[in-house]
């Protein structure tokens, strides 16, 4: 049990991590170049962020589909545009591959005002089908695109899409959302 009198003790921290940490939240401080220390002293911290006070939806839980914020696609032998506004986008689909004596193939492609590279791709030949979910989340910067792709009338994508945050990171919550 510690008396009321004894001196207040210093440690000193060493941590090239949390000395990069303060330097990156703490820009005035950058400059600083002292150690970080510690102390045996007590001190209070109370959290007012707003994720302290719960008026930020958890990101799980802002990603989810809704009605007012997805937009449905269906893609069979040929290709489609899902999204060519700059951000963060979540993407929900299932491919289904026929069974063909050819090639079937499908597939995601991000496209930039000059090439298009491809982020996804099933193919199924020689009498195999094939059923797959797709989840995942892009980055668009201005002038890219988002493309989904089919080879034939057996590759059949059918899906959803929806902006989850803007260029700058903003989240984007589900319409119709609100706290209470």
């Amino acid at each position: 049990m510690s008396q009321p009198n004894e001196p207040v003790q210093n440690y000193e921290v060493v941590s090239p991590s949390l000395e990069a940490q303060v330097k990156t939240l703490l820009p005035s401080v950058a400059g600083y170049g002292g150690l970080l220390r510690s102390t045996n002293t007590i001190i209070p911290v109370v959290d007012v962020s707003s994720a302290a006070e719960g008026s930020t939806l958890p990101q799980n839980l802002q990603e989810a589909l809704a009605f007012g914020s997805c937009t449905a696609f269906d893609c069979v032998n040929g290709s489609v545009t899902l999204a060519n506004s700059p951000g963060f986008w979540r993407i929900f689909a299932n491919v289904t591959h026929g069974q063909s004596s050819g090639s079937v193939i499908s597939r995601f492609n991000l496209n930039d005002p000059s090439s298009a590279k491809v982020i996804w791709e099933s193919e199924a030949s020689n009498g195999t089908g094939l059923s797959v979910n797709v989840d995942f989340i892009v980055f668009l910067r201005a002038g890219d695109s988002l493309t989904v792709a089919s080879s034939t009338t057996l590759a059949i994508i059918h899906g959803n899409y929806r902006q989850i945050a803007d260029v700058t990171g903003k989240l984007v919550d589900p319409v119709g959302f609100t706290f209470s």
